[in-house]
């Protein structure tokens, strides 16, 4: 093939998509007027390929209040240990979102990031706000797939006709748990991307992910 051919063969391939599942855990239910407690960024291929995962636990907003019923739902039984996993080793808004950013950037020499969220309504929001706040920019810019609208036009029902507990057991992956600490959840709910699409692509079910991990923790 001639120089100019592959030049544009080359520039008709699509950048390949890297899914960024996240998971936000918070005292209330907005940014701004309540804080982030912690979040998981888990990066997957499509070939169900875990490439990295960043995580932090923040400081609480100067000024927000702390929402009453969301912490009534923290000091239950099965939440106390996740909460207090997200009270450890706490960093500032500012300095977790500077290094989401630099992990962001790195992280996308595997593909485009597109974040996913479950649901993204709250997980993307708190993300982008706090992006905005502290540095002025999205580095995700407005990139964001909602786990459940996605479900709902792949099992072709109405988007309150399909939860978690409708999906094909197929898509389920069981020894990963949802924990309510960011980062298990984050990566639970990427593999369940991942098994959703390449069903909805036709392409053969992987049944279990591959870590692949970097150093980009």
């Amino acid at each position: 093939m001639p120089i100019q051919g592959l030049i544009a063969h080359e520039q008709a391939q699509p950048t390949p998509e890297l899914y960024i599942s996240c998971d936000v855990e918070a005292d209330g239910p907005c940014p701004g007027l309540f804080s982030m407690l912690s979040f998981g960024l888990a990066a997957f291929t499509i070939d169900k390929k875990l490439v990295g995962t960043f995580s932090r636990n923040l400081e609480l907003l100067d000024g927000a209040d702390v929402d009453e019923r969301t912490s009534k739902w923290w000091a239950q039984p099965d939440q106390i240990a996740a909460f207090a996993k997200s009270r450890e080793d706490l960093v500032s808004p500012r300095g977790a979102m500077v290094d989401a950013k630099s992990w962001l950037d790195e992280i996308k020499a595997f593909g485009r990031p597109i974040v996913v969220g479950a649901p993204s309504g709250f997980d993307f929001t708190f993300m982008y706000y706090y992006f905005q706040r502290f540095l002025g920019e999205s580095p995700i810019g407005f990139a964001s797939l909602d786990l459940r609208s996605y479900a709902a036009a792949v099992m072709k029902r109405q988007y309150r006709h399909v939860g978690k507990r409708q999906y094909p057991t197929e898509w389920i992956d069981e020894n990963l748990p949802h924990t309510h600490v960011a980062l298990d959840d984050a990566i639970e709910q990427g593999c369940i991307l991942i098994n959703m699409m390449r069903h909805n692509l036709e392409l053969p079910r992987i049944v279990e992910m591959i870590d692949e991990r970097s150093a980009l923790h």
